[in-house]
């Protein structure tokens, strides 16, 4: 049996590409409402970042998730997103250790 194709993603800050499940998804929904998205399923365009404050940071800086999610972001959904990044990051992290490799 062949072994299952991993989907990989490129977070839009660092441009490294990693598997889906290791990254953190934002969404722009079709309300234009941004927002981040844990179970990677929700409705609209999508960016993903890595479960690094300091990615987070770089995007933010260099406005990559403007470009990545093709929609202005205020800084005041960036200051928000940031707040909500810094909650997800921990309960992220314990997730992702908790998942077997499947390698």
């Amino acid at each position: 049996m062949r072994p299952r194709k991993v989907p990989l993603r490129k977070c839009v800050a660092c441009n490294e590409m990693m598997p889906k499940k290791e990254l953190i998804r934002v969404v722009r929904t079709p309300a234009e409402e941004v927002q981040i998205d844990l179970t990677g399923k929700k409705a609209g365009r999508g960016a993903y970042l890595c479960g690094k404050l300091a990615c987070f940071k770089l995007a933010k800086k260099s406005k990559a998730l403007d470009r990545a999610l093709k929609h202005p972001v205020g800084e005041d959904i960036y200051d928000r997103l940031e707040k909500d990044f810094v909650a997800v990051e921990d309960e992220f992290i314990a997730a992702k250790e908790l998942t077997p490799d499947e390698a």
